[in-house]
């Protein structure tokens, strides 16, 4: 996601209580919170649809990831600006900066109950298929930390990168429970991302759930 440089970013993430910087502290987080659920959103930009998750669900645990500490820096901002807004302040939801391939060096085995891939870059040349978030080097990385049974929702609008995410699923073993052609046109429950707000006028927006 592109953005304009902020000079003050990192800054601006270290005085926000809810910015995680390091496994001890997030894993300090998850076992004070013990048996509550984990859900994760790998690329999750200006953070709309993970903080929607933890405004309807409060007795659960929602972390966002993204790369980017200037997106995050963002996303931080509009997360505090809702709370002033509103009068409240979204203790079950955080932030963190890592690249999804290092997920097993913060997340425990068995720690995560559902992966969200929204949008994800579909790096379209072919030489670059291994970067893509559902190549299987990535579901494999996303198994170790995932519970038994845990699930992968993925979104996105790029034709060639769901069909892509269907093979390799396939061939990496994951159940599908359900695959969406027209995500919009089906009567299902559906929380929009910024990006699929944004462009879901122009074409369809594909969905896969699956199960490992």
């Amino acid at each position: 996601m592109r953005t304009r440089y902020n000079p003050k970013a990192v800054e601006q993430l270290n005085s926000f209580d809810r910015y995680i910087k390091d496994k001890e502290t997030i894993q300090n987080i998850i076992a004070k919170n013990k048996g509550k659920k984990i859900f994760l959103e790998i690329g999750m930009g200006k953070g709309d649809f993970i903080t929607q998750l933890a405004i309807l669900d409060k007795e659960n645990i929602y972390i966002g990831v993204e790369v980017s500490v200037q997106v995050l820096a963002l996303a931080a901002k509009k997360l505090i600006r809702y709370e002033t807004e509103n009068n409240i302040k979204l203790d079950n939801v955080f932030f963190m900066s890592f690249d999804a391939i290092d997920i097993a060096q913060v997340f425990e085995d068995n720690q995560i109950e559902k992966i969200y891939l929204n949008f994800s870059d579909p790096w379209p040349k072919k030489k670059h298929a291994k970067r893509r978030l559902t190549n299987e080097k990535f579901l494999a990385e996303y198994k170790k930390v995932l519970r038994k049974h845990g699930n992968i929702e993925f979104k996105t609008d790029n034709r060639l990168l769901f069909e892509y995410s269907l093979v390799s699923m396939q061939n990496y073993g994951l159940k599908f429970l359900e695959v969406y052609l027209d995500l919009h046109k089906a009567d299902v429950f559906n929380i929009e991302t910024e990006y699929e707000k944004k462009f879901s006028p122009f074409g369809p927006i594909y969905k896969i759930i699956v199960e490992y």
